[in-house]
């Protein structure tokens, strides 16, 4: 049998948040089978200032480590799986590159002497790195934990990203694709993209906490929705088409139409406060969601078609999906995997029709396919699909010797 002996996540993100977030349920569906460190997200003195100030909602005292900042999380799978919050960070995206570059060097410092600190204490002695989307940290870190591999853990379009990575991203990434074992990305468009750097890319995409969201459909069964109510899960920004949400809202007053989560977009609220049939609810953690999903009809991925939105295999209709909802989305990536399962509709007259006939779906038989496609892309399933890529990077797995 082959194996590894343990996995170190670095990641772009936090481990807690009010949104499922890939990289974390694809490690806790890893833990089952092997150990797992999740480094925490690399707060800057800014961030701690924003904390103290009470401007930002951060673990101030994990970040001073005025507590332990190395917990261990117990998952339903009963797996090893650890939550290190490493020292805090000097601020350097808005830093001109040579000085960035400079400044690096001493977040890096910091985050191996941690790191190596972690590993000793944990029995770590050749771990699989795994870097989920941060190839500014990864770069200089290859070589310097003892790694039997590095994988590059690909889930956007570093370009097009925002401030916080794309000023500096697109120069690290590039070369650090070059130097990795391996790169998982999770669509294809990222596959065909990130592949003409590195001969190891695999496409793993996006799955869904099924368990969590079916129980929707227990829910919806015991009290099903009394008005027609579509709904948007996550974080509302740029990807949304405003144009077709306004055209919607305009258009059909006896729908109502809610936006679940964070709103980074400013225009939307702007453009849409206006309809009394436009909701904004504020975000929920994940277990207090299948209640409110449970009173929508229609899922929505209104997403404009463009470079970025290309690239993205969204979490969100297997979600929606495994409730046993309809979806309709715009053709904004490949996503023939739901032929037939989904609707598709990219102008704005053509979306309200096509939440028309969402709403008429209540077909048992359709709602059943609906969940079977869910449950075949569940996290569960990805994470086997991962391994299965890993296999395929040599430096990644070791023959186990004999006992």
């Amino acid at each position: 049998m082959k194996q590894f002996d343990s996995i170190i996540c670095i990641a772009q993100t936090s481990w807690k948040g009010d949104f499922q977030k890939a990289v974390v349920q694809l490690m806790t569906e890893l833990s089952a089978r092997h150990r797992v460190l999740f480094v925490d997200y690399l707060y800057t003195v800014k961030d701690l200032a924003q904390g103290i100030a009470g401007r930002q909602d951060i673990p101030v005292r994990n970040i001073l480590h005025l507590n332990n900042p190395l917990s261990k999380i117990t998952t339903e799978h009963g797996g090893e799986l650890y939550v290190w919050s490493p020292p805090v960070m000097l601020p350097i995206n808005w830093l001109a590159a040579r000085s960035h570059d400079q400044v690096l060097h001493w977040n890096t410092d910091r985050l191996i002497s941690g790191l190596r600190d972690v590993m000793r204490r944990l029995n770590m002695h050749r771990p699989l790195v795994i870097n989920a989307f941060n190839p500014v940290i990864g770069l200089p870190l290859l070589g310097k934990l003892n790694e039997c591999a590095t994988i590059y853990y690909c889930f956007d379009e570093i370009s097009v990203v925002g401030d916080w990575m794309s000023r500096h991203g697109q120069r690290y990434e590039d070369a650090y694709i070059r130097r990795v074992d391996g790169v998982i990305a999770t669509s294809e468009a990222l596959k065909q993209d990130k592949s003409a750097l590195q001969p190891n890319t695999f496409c793993v995409k996006n799955g869904a906490n099924f368990e969590l969201f079916n129980q929707t459909r227990q829910l919806a069964q015991q009290q099903p929705p009394v008005k027609p109510v579509v709904g948007y899960l996550g974080s509302a920004d740029n990807r949304v088409d405003i144009d077709i949400m306004e055209y919607c809202a305009r258009t059909m007053p006896d729908v109502e139409f809610q936006f679940i989560g964070e709103v980074h977009e400013p225009k939307l609220p702007e453009r849409l406060d206006s309809f009394p049939n436009v909701t904004f609810i504020p975000p929920r953690q994940p277990a207090d969601l299948p209640p409110i999903l449970a009173k929508l009809s229609v899922g929505l991925i209104p997403f404009v078609c463009n470079k970025h939105t290309y690239t993205i295999y969204p979490l969100k209709i297997n979600e929606y999906l495994a409730a046993g909802l309809p979806v309709v989305s715009t053709p904004f990536s490949i996503l023939d995997d739901f032929a037939g399962i989904i609707e598709l509709a990219d102008t704005p007259e053509s979306f309200a029709q096509a939440i028309r006939r969402a709403l008429a779906d209540k077909d048992p038989q359709r709602i059943q396919e609906r969940v079977h496609t869910a449950q075949a892309n569940s996290w569960e399933r990805r994470a086997h699909e991962f391994e299965a890529a890993i296999q395929q990077i040599p430096k990644a797995w070791r023959q186990e010797q004999p006992a």
